[in-house]
């Protein structure tokens, strides 16, 4: 006889994802607090916190980068780390080393600054390609391997890697493995005049950042990520999701489509946004919404652009004439 499929995962009760849909509206206004006037790019990069992905931030430099990876450290109350990553960095530097105490005649481990909560790795395309690959095992398994031996990172885990689209001179573009690593993409923009006017005026004291305290426990903030793997998507839902990603590998534009690692990362997104809203399901705009941040960055063009942030534009705009011609289902 044929064996039994297993059963569908139990949604939780709706009384539990209310509770982590105000914790994640804790977190989105305390960083909200410091980061104004880009509520989208926030709410993208908490959605990456409770699926437990990371986030690469394609941005020129200056407008808030290195401010939402740090006063999302503070909302959580967990420790950040800030690496420049320049070409002569090599992976130890990132991972840790072990060294030998005299005093005691054992090896230590001196951690490097991948055992952190929050990681921003800041234009993260000047280091080669053997240290962007150290990052590979800390994204994908949360942990590192240093010499022989296995440590596991701290969580929650979330690296915020930053890249400038607008300058490609002296840089390592990241490899489709490393691409296929983070959640999703975003990009943060310059604010509207009245808020830009806002932040002039009112940063004439100390770093507003400082001033934040954390709105979640650790604890709580690993429960809402446990919750988003049970967040419930219909079988249409995910015909639609295939047809989409299947649409992308027959695509002539697209040399190479969305993996599936993608689909997943698409899938899990989705939950964290249904979650987000207070649902314990998926509903097909969690799905379209999240299409071009996550699915973008993982295609390979087959006409090749000069720059970023050509090639940034060209993928998005791959994506979102892919999802418009997938009739959504009703």
């Amino acid at each position: 006889m044929p064996a039994a499929a297993a059963p569908a995962p139990t949604p939780p009760p709706l009384v539990e994802v209310r509770d982590h849909t105000a914790a994640a509206r804790r977190i989105q206004a305390s960083v909200e607090h410091v980061l104004r006037g880009k509520p989208g790019a926030v709410r993208l990069a908490i959605t990456a916190l409770l699926a437990r992905g990371h986030v690469l931030i394609e941005d020129i430099p200056g407008v808030g980068k290195t401010t939402l990876a740090r006063a999302l450290a503070a909302s959580l109350g967990g420790t950040f780390r800030r690496i420049q990553f320049t070409s002569d960095l090599l992976p130890s530097d990132i991972t840790g080393v072990t060294v030998f105490d005299q005093h005691k005649g054992v090896f230590e481990l001196r951690k490097g600054p991948l055992f952190a909560n929050v990681v921003l790795a800041d234009e993260i395309n000047r280091t080669t390609p053997r240290t962007q690959s150290a990052l590979l095992e800390a994204m994908s398994e949360g942990h590192v391997s240093i010499d022989d031996a296995t440590h596991v990172l701290d969580q929650p885990f979330v690296v915020l890697a930053t890249q400038n689209p607008a300058e490609h001179f002296g840089t390592y573009p990241l490899p489709e493995s490393q691409m296929d690593r983070f959640l999703l993409r975003l990009h943060i923009g310059y604010p509207d005049r009245g808020v830009e006017k806002e932040i002039l005026r009112d940063r004439t004291g100390g770093d507003p950042v400082a001033a934040l305290q954390p709105v979640i426990e650790h604890d709580a903030l690993r429960a809402a990520q446990d919750a988003v793997e049970h967040v419930r998507v219909d079988d249409a839902l995910l015909d639609y999701a295939m047809a989409v990603i299947e649409e992308t590998r027959r695509n002539p534009l697209i040399a190479v489509g969305v993996s599936t690692r993608g689909a997943l990362a698409w899938y899990r997104a989705a939950q964290a946004a249904a979650l987000i809203d207070g649902r314990a399901f998926c509903v097909p705009d969690d799905l379209k919404g999240l299409a071009v941040p996550v699915l973008a960055h993982r295609l390979i063009l087959a006409a090749a652009h000069e720059s970023l942030g050509r090639a940034r534009v060209e993928a998005e705009r791959a994506i979102a004439e892919v999802v418009a011609r997938v009739p959504v289902p009703t």
